[in-house]
């Protein structure tokens, strides 16, 4: 009876796998199986030494072209940019002697914006108009110089890439264009076609909107190129479910409505549309104003009435602003990477900081120290909505 029992029972450990048999079993199986990656995954990516240079280089130029946007912006609200009546490439020799100065008001004196506007200018006020658009254009030549001699040396040393270099050539292209768009905009108020008693000697908005926006093109590809070697974004994915937002295109959009809203801000500012209405949210007693279609052809309102151009203006901020809050709140809900989230937050902030700069310098009558930071907030704007843009670049969704 016992023998029986335990030939059974010897049997039945045939069909039972050992304690090492299982382990083995397990092993096996956890290797054929993937890990499911987590919800939001990017891959690490070593920079080179020369890249780190060249990045760094990148951003030491952006940073210079900040700098002289916010110096133009000065110039242009404290009427100095028609001081200088002359333009030579290689730079203006700065008077030194009160016989040179003399000089140079005399020559200030032959146009428009004297005879018109400053007829009763002194010497001394003329010296601090000059010097301000002074060290704008000398600025401007040292983002030449600070550009040219590395990207000279970087080029021969082979720290560029193929595409790198058409990117430097570009850049060059750009920063020379730039210089002759700053004369031809400046040349536009010195020539005489003020005739009516009225009229005030400006440059032309459509060149001062044209060289703000060569200059926020050349500000963007530096920040952009700069964030493409120290900050290489790798591939992620985000598991989502099948009806997710994809918020890359609302991404871009925002960016390209943060461009045009700066861009319109120049006409605003070429008009001195900014002392038209000095009421928000209200257009004085309206909500759009009488005079916006007072122009004829209707398309001259667009760009050359102030009414409907500070119109415009609002419109395109709040809209703005309008897209960046919707942006904010659909990434609530979505696992991204700590450095998209952080950029993310940064274009939120900026965009109400920026709005509120707007509405507060219209309320005040466009003060000089607040016009300027709602100028350079633009840029500070455009640069955060740049880096959100380069986090999101490779962003996957993977259903769930």
């Amino acid at each position: 009876m016992l023998r029986s029992v335990y030939q059974r029972v010897n049997g039945f450990k045939k069909f039972i796998p050992t304690r090492r048999l299982q382990q083995t079993l397990v092993e096996s199986q956890s290797k054929q199986i993937p890990l499911r990656p987590p919800p939001a995954e990017l891959k690490q990516i070593s920079i080179s030494k020369s890249d780190k240079t060249v990045g760094k280089w990148f951003l030491g130029c952006g940073g210079m072209v900040f700098v002289a946007v916010g110096l133009g912006g000065v110039t242009r609200l404290t009427e100095s940019g028609l001081s200088m009546v002359t333009w030579k490439l290689m730079g203006e020799h700065m008077p030194r002697s009160q016989e040179e100065w003399i000089k140079e008001f005399e020559n200030y004196q032959q146009y428009p914006e004297f005879k018109l506007k400053n007829a009763s200018i002194t010497l001394e006020e003329f010296k601090f108009i000059y010097m301000m658009e002074y060290m704008h254009r000398m600025w401007g030549r040292a983002i030449g110089a600070f550009f040219l001699i590395p990207a000279t040396y970087f080029w021969k040393k082979g720290y560029f890439c193929a595409r790198t270099k058409k990117m430097v050539l570009v850049l060059g292209t750009l920063i020379g264009l730039q210089g002759l768009m700053g004369w031809y905009m400046v040349k536009s108020g010195l020539e005489d076609r003020f005739n009516d008693p009225n009229d005030v000697p400006r440059v032309s908005q459509y060149r001062l909107a044209s060289h703000l926006a060569a200059a926020f093109v050349l500000y963007s590809l530096f920040l952009s190129n700069g964030l493409s070697k120290l900050l290489p974004s790798g591939t992620f994915t985000v598991s989502a479910a099948k009806r997710v937002f994809n918020i890359k295109p609302l991404s871009h959009l925002t960016k390209g409505f943060v461009f045009l809203t700066a861009i319109s801000g120049a006409f605003v500012a070429g008009l001195d549309a900014g002392l038209v209405y000095n009421s928000f949210p209200k257009m004085g007693d309206n909500w759009v104003p009488d005079d916006i279609l007072q122009f004829k052809p209707v398309h001259r309102n667009i760009t050359e009435n102030p009414s409907t151009v500070q119109f415009n203006h609002r419109i395109l901020g709040i809209t703005t602003v309008s897209l960046i809050t919707a942006l904010y709140l659909i990434t609530r809900s979505q696992k991204l990477p700590k450095r998209a989230k952080w950029a993310i937050n940064a274009v939120t902030i900026m965009a109400w900081t920026q709005a509120t700069l707007g509405v507060t310098t219209l309320l005040t009558y466009v003060p000089v120290p607040l016009a300027t930071a709602h100028q350079s907030g633009s840029l500070l704007l455009l640069s955060f909505a740049v880096w959100l843009s380069h986090e999101l670049r490779f962003l996957k969704y993977v259903p769930k």
